[in-house]
């Protein structure tokens, strides 16, 4: 499988390049950037690890990469300032964003290429992507709650002292501030954790609201996050890669069969396979987990309508 990363030369397209490549499952990796001497940079110095790892191919350059590319993954994007929330980010984004869609169509993806939108506010990238690439809604997928969710779990782990990859829970809705904890459903060890010793209401309202800052809190210590980012990506893409069917808290274009919600890109429960987002999954929820799920659905709504208002 070969995949190409558009912004291969920032953090997040480095890193995500990094994690495919110790993952050893995709063949190639391809860089593309508008700083091309940055992303031949990094393409040089992940074919440098490929002996102790697998063989792959890794290199950089333009969308002539993209018609043999079986995954797109869409990181580029102007950074968040530490003041803003990532919707703020999307009247500096769309322009270039929509400039890289019409770059990809022009290349001429392959009928069967899977989208990964991972540019933020990637709700409402994911749901431009869709439309504006004519590619059928189950073939572009957004990162999502998917970074979130495993933050989330790590931060269980931590507050607990339990095994991270024994560790359960999802965030769902909006990758931002309206995201919703699933508290219904989460475990530590196959225990609820509502039964763990030491867990109260308390932990678990600092756990969450240190989850929903996670991305501004690496962003004032260390300028951006990066290694758990490039960790989500490749769980989406191997995913893909080896048709997993697995179940993923990632974004995609609502139709209403899901939670009665349409009309949005959001994240709910998702099988992820080698044609993209196969289906979705509508879990047991808490009443009041399901009204926040809706609730921030319609909180991305009013952006999302001024956008396709704008760009067409």
């Amino acid at each position: 499988m070969k995949v190409s990363i558009i912004g291969g030369g920032g953090l997040v397209g480095s890193c995500a390049g990094y994690a495919l490549q110790c993952g050893g499952v995709v063949r190639e990796i391809s860089l593309i950037d508008l700083n091309a001497n940055l992303a031949a940079g990094h393409a040089l110095d992940l074919m440098h690890g490929t002996p102790s790892v697998a063989d792959q191919m890794v290199n950089s350059g333009g969308y002539e990469h993209i018609p043999s590319s079986d995954v797109i993954c869409i990181t580029a994007g102007l950074r968040r300032k530490p003041e803003e929330s990532r919707l703020d980010l999307i009247n500096r984004n769309t322009d270039l964003f929509v400039g890289i869609l019409d770059e990809v169509k022009k290349a001429g993806p392959k009928s069967s290429a899977i989208i990964l939108v991972v540019s933020n506010p990637v709700d409402i990238l994911t749901y431009v992507a869709a439309k504006r690439l004519g590619l059928p809604a189950t073939q572009v997928i957004g990162l999502g709650t998917q970074l979130d969710t495993i933050r989330f779990c790590s931060l269980i782990s931590e507050s607990l002292g339990t095994s991270p990859t024994q560790t359960r829970a999802l965030i769902l809705g909006e990758h931002g501030d309206s995201m919703i904890p699933v508290w219904s459903s989460a475990t530590a060890g196959s225990l609820p954790l509502e039964k763990y010793p030491g867990w109260n209401s308390t932990l678990a309202e600092k756990i969450f609201t240190r989850t929903k800052g996670s991305g501004a809190e690496c962003l004032s210590k260390k300028g951006g996050a990066g290694f758990a980012v490039g960790i989500a990506i490749r769980d989406v893409i191997h995913a893909v890669a080896l048709d997993q069917h697995r179940i993923m808290p990632v974004s995609t274009v609502q139709d209403g069969a899901c939670y009665g919600i349409d009309h949005v890109a959001i994240s709910v429960p998702t099988i992820v396979g080698r044609k993209g987002a196969i289906s979705r999954v509508e879990v047991d929820l808490w009443p009041k987990e399901i009204q926040g799920l809706k609730a921030s659905a319609a909180a991305i709504k009013p952006t999302l309508d001024a956008v396709i208002k704008r760009i067409g």
